[in-house]
């Protein structure tokens, strides 16, 4: 009975968290563009990213596409092997993992012109992970042997 207790208590927390998820469509008002000089490291960074939010990136298909790529690929803006391409002008990528996701235009020039996004996704930290336990015992610390 408690194992399924447990079970039931996780899936009760994991729907709880996928209903709070968010949507951001990608460069907010202007979209997925090098015409807008959309400056997406900017954007990111105003944006605080979690497993189960989704980004959207709204684009004309005719001039731009979504190339998710990896670190290397996005620091050098390669785009000979991607990950995954996108070209439905209309394109949702639903963050399944933590750390960092990266993305850019294939359409020739545009990642340098910064047609380009990396968004991280952060761990969960609570008020307390960090905070050390308070020291109540005057006995001395238990010593270590190295064998």
């Amino acid at each position: 009975m408690a194992v399924r207790t447990v079970v039931d208590l996780a899936c009760m927390v994991l729907l709880l968290r996928l209903s709070k998820a968010a949507v951001y469509k990608v460069g907010d008002s202007a979209s997925w563009t090098t015409i807008a000089n959309v400056d997406y490291k900017l954007w990111a960074s105003t944006k605080t990213f979690h497993i189960g939010d989704t980004v959207l990136f709204e684009y004309n298909l005719q001039f731009h596409n979504v190339m998710r790529v990896t670190h290397a690929m996005f620091k050098n803006c390669s785009n000979s092997n991607p990950i995954s391409t996108f070209t439905t002008g209309n394109d949702s990528v639903t963050l399944s993992n933590y750390g960092h996701h990266f993305f850019f235009c294939g359409a020739p020039g545009h990642c340098m012109a910064g047609q380009k996004l990396d968004l991280n996704v952060i761990y969960p930290v609570s008020s307390t992970t960090f905070s050390n336990p308070p020291i109540t015992s005057s006995s001395p610390p238990p010593s270590t042997t190295t064998v």
